[in-house]
């Protein structure tokens, strides 16, 4: 019998090795399929997977002219360096790139923060920066971590960075301020033409650096009107945050440049004109694949002004002659004297000619331009709103025309003696407004109040006003409808309304009549007496006469929208009421009784209007810190309108806190000389045409300053 051969076979353990790898490899088959099967275009989609960023673009905002087509504002163009990044781009690339950039041009370091510094140094310290960490700070969160090192950068560290350092970080700062795949300004003032030229022709090792041009705007004017048209934000600011939300729901990128006060904020969406909008593809990792525009950008629509600047620039220059002779002639009196404001209109449409506030530094003798306080200062206007009190008394039935009383003080119990300036008399409606009666005004308002007393024989007796709180209102009621206390609806984006006093008796009543209560702003008082001239229609003052397309040779191309003018309300009163008291006005300039005909009983133009005088007190505090009253001053305003048969321009005039006995009619003769620059140029026009040769003008506006 042959011998058994041996039994051929793998261990035990050897088998369940390879039965188990072989699972494995069948899970591993099975998975493949599924990914393959169900989700192989999930995961190549994954792979190929890009992202669409719509981005807008600024274009050149519209530009803006006077009213006979002048050019005041326009975009000045410039060199430009911009960075647009890619999506996700690291910081140490961009300090690459600022150190990069800082071999071919300059940037100041002016706006560079301590912060910037130190972020700075840590970058190029990275290693002893982080060796400055305790045990306990290296077990911190990565933010954590960064503000413990910020906090270990000493004053020695930065003081070791060098002025090529701190280029590079200026450079830096701009850098990290642009939005992904948005061009941001790098550098667009004083650049040479070696830097422009000499980055240009690095731009291949310069990622995401162009070079173009960008636009500041320039008044040409400046300082005249500029108030008026406001700034825009730098594009360090960019988008106000009080308005982020509603500029970024209009497309407006954060770095963007918007209108940041009076016509150019209250005209952003007009100026700002159709931003460029690119669509731009990235990969996963951010790198830009592709790009495609979707809407072109067009310049900004330009606006047309109702100024006319060359009336404008006689006005600035009126004021600060006048200003300048009382200050000259009495300049202790008037050491509280600083202001003069004007505004002048076309009483017909509501289209404002010109508006100038200049103030007076005392310290550095030097006028600086503030019109602006032409609608937000309110002032006490005296007796330029006795139209106003005369209509009311009309309107209410207290008086009607021809009415009479005795102009002599009026003493009421617990309330000084009020008077006019002179014991006038007897005086009719015509004569208290030729003559400026208070004592008139005063039982006007007191009749309103129920109390039909006559003063003349009553000492010190307790007046009858039943209600002065009403009585007030209801004067208040018929003051507002002329603009006086509410908003003109000026196209700006604020004004003031002034000031209204509270808890009256029956003396603050009388005050009121005579303007001595409330306060209102110049521009109220123009819009008060153009509602007068006009024969009761109150317009709403505007700025812009019309929006046009924009050109690119610096004039007006076609008409995009007119304006037209507006009423706010009709007065609601008896058509004679209102000329009775126009007559009143032609009095007041043109007869001899009148507070005003001295100036402008001559002249050509038929003028009318209303003087105003109101007491006025400066406060101050003594040595222990309490309010006290320091002086007492005036303010002498004057409100107008020629020609009084066929009015075409209205003004009206606040001169605050005069020195007493220390104005020589300075509110008249800015009155008289405003008016005749006028109906000058009015002629001049006529003979001439337009004066549209800008370099004289300018010429003629740096004279003056």
């Amino acid at each position: 019998m042959s011998p058994k051969k041996p039994k051929s076979h793998l261990p035990l353990r050897l088998n369940i090795l390879f039965f188990l790898i072989f699972v494995l490899f069948a899970f591993l088959v099975i998975q493949l399929g599924v990914v393959q099967i169900l989700h192989g275009d999930a995961a190549q989609s994954e792979i190929n997977r890009t992202e669409d960023t719509t981005i807008s673009n600024p274009v050149p905002r519209g530009e803006i002219y006077d009213r006979y087509g002048r050019l005041l504002v326009e975009n000045e163009s410039r060199y430009a360096i911009t960075y647009t990044p890619q999506k996700n781009v690291q910081p140490q690339d961009k300090l690459d790139l600022a150190e990069k950039l800082a071999k071919y041009i300059e940037k100041k370091p002016d706006k560079v923060t301590k912060r910037d510094k130190q972020d700075y140094w840590i970058m190029k310290n990275r290693e002893e920066a982080y060796g400055r960490l305790s045990a306990k700070e290296e077990k911190l969160s990565d933010d954590e971590q960064y503000h413990a090192v910020l906090d270990k950068v000493t004053e020695e560290d930065l003081q070791q960075l060098t002025k090529e350092d701190l280029e590079v970080i200026a450079i830096k700062r701009e850098l990290d301020q642009a939005p992904a795949l948005t061009p941001h300004v790098v550098k667009n003032s004083d650049i040479s033409e070696k830097e422009y030229a000499t980055v240009a022709e690095h731009l291949s090792e310069l990622t995401g650096i162009n070079v173009t041009t960008d636009w500041e705007r320039n008044k040409i004017f400046d300082p005249t009107f500029s108030n008026f048209i406001g700034d825009i934000t730098s594009l360090e600011e960019g988008l106000p945050k009080e308005k982020l939300d509603y500029f970024l729901t209009r497309q407006y990128g954060r770095n963007q440049r918007v209108g940041e006060s009076f016509l150019e904020e209250e005209y952003e969406t007009t100026l700002a004109g159709q931003k460029e909008l690119v669509e731009y593809v990235t990969d996963k990792e951010g790198n830009i694949i592709d790009s495609k525009l979707i809407r072109e950008g067009k310049q900004g629509k330009s606006l047309k002004l109702t100024i006319d600047i060359e009336l404008q620039k006689r006005v600035d220059k009126i004021v600060k002659e006048e200003m300048k002779k009382i200050l000259d002639k009495y300049p202790v009196k008037n050491k509280y004297f600083k202001d003069a404001l004007v505004v002048m209109s076309d009483p017909n449409t509501g289209e404002i000619l010109a508006m100038t506030g200049q103030h007076y530094d005392h310290e550095k003798d030097k006028f600086l331009d503030q019109s602006y306080r032409t609608v937000y200062d309110a002032h006490r206007p005296g007796s330029a709103v006795k139209g106003a009190t005369l209509l009311a008394g009309f309107d209410s039935g207290v008086i009607s025309p021809g009415t009479t009383f005795y102009d002599s003080p009026i003493k009421i119990y617990q309330t000084p003696p009020k008077k006019s300036y002179n014991n006038l008399g007897y005086v009719n409606d015509l004569d208290a407004l030729a003559k400026s009666s208070n004592v008139y005004m005063f039982y006007v308002a007191l009749r309103m109040g129920g109390d039909y007393t006559n003063y003349r024989y009553v000492k010190n007796e307790s007046s009858k006003v039943k209600n002065s709180s009403e009585t007030l209102q209801q004067l208040r009621n018929y003051f507002n409808q002329f603009g006086l206390g509410i908003s003109t609806g000026i196209d700006l984006p604020y004004e003031a309304t002034g000031y209204k006093g509270d808890d009256p008796n029956p003396g603050l009543l009388m005050d009121f009549a005579i303007g001595q209560y409330d306060t209102y702003t110049a521009l109220q008082l123009n819009q008060y007496v153009s509602t007068i001239a006009n024969g009761g229609y109150r317009l709403q003052p505007q700025l812009v006469q019309g929006i046009y397309n924009s050109t690119a040779n610096g004039e007006l191309n076609k008409l995009y929208k007119g304006i037209e003018p507006k009423v706010l309300n009709e007065i609601e009163m008896d058509e004679k009421y209102l000329d009775r008291v126009q007559e009143g006005f032609r009095r007041v300039f043109q007869t001899t009784e009148g507070t005003a005909d001295h100036v402008f009983r001559s002249k050509p133009y038929n003028p009318a209007g209303k003087t105003g005088t109101a007491e006025n007190e400066i406060y101050g505090k003594d040595k222990n810190g309490e309010v006290i009253k320091v002086a007492d001053v005036e303010n002498h305003n004057l409100v107008g309108y020629a020609p009084y048969d066929d009015p075409e321009v209205a003004f009206s005039i606040i001169v605050p806190n005069v020195g007493l006995d220390a104005y020589d009619g300075i509110n008249l003769n800015i009155g008289s000389r405003i008016l005749d620059a006028y109906f000058e140029l009015k002629e001049k026009r006529e003979e001439e045409g337009i004066n549209r040769n800008l370099d004289n003008m300018k010429k003629e506006n740096n004279d003056n300053e």
